[in-house]
């Protein structure tokens, strides 16, 4: 059986954001067109499907990592800011990702039963969130077209 990790996350995040927007499990919010990602930006995202891809890639983080909490992802979904743009002369420093859009993603995927509270340690991905993964990835490696990833099918 095929499983998340059989498969190049890209591929499975991007199938994983259609499928989101497919069933209309994951919808943005209205504050989510004029939000930034973290402190570090200028503008919000321009992707139309912004907020089905975070989705699964939260997901997706939630899986492999769990169980985690908003902080830990905030540091993982963060950006080094590089000094002035014109010189780089400043040291880099590490910012966090913005707090409510993950928190939002997780509350959302949290009624949809893909994700649930791991009681004081963050959450953790459901049994249901892991079949979900599972079947995107069977369906994400028999659309690939690469040799070396046929041992998995």
């Amino acid at each position: 059986m095929t499983t998340l990790y059989d498969v190049p996350a890209d591929e499975l995040i991007e199938a994983a954001a259609v499928e989101l927007a497919e069933e209309d499990a994951i919808d943005a919010p209205d504050w989510a067109e004029f939000t930034k990602t973290g402190i570090d930006r200028e503008l919000p995202p321009e992707q139309d499907d912004f907020w089905q891809r975070r989705a699964a890639s939260v997901l997706r983080k939630v899986a492999t990592d769990g169980p985690v909490g908003v902080g830990a992802l905030r540091t993982a979904y963060g950006t080094s800011k590089k000094g002035t743009n014109r010189y780089e002369v400043r040291p880099h420093q590490k910012t966090d990702a913005s707090g409510n859009i993950i928190r939002t993603i997780l509350q959302q995927l949290e009624e949809v039963g893909y994700v649930e509270a791991a009681g004081g340690e963050g959450r953790r991905v459901s049994a249901d969130g892991r079949a979900f993964l599972d079947e995107l990835a069977g369906e994400v490696l028999e659309d690939l077209d690469r040799p070396e990833l046929e041992r998995y099918a």
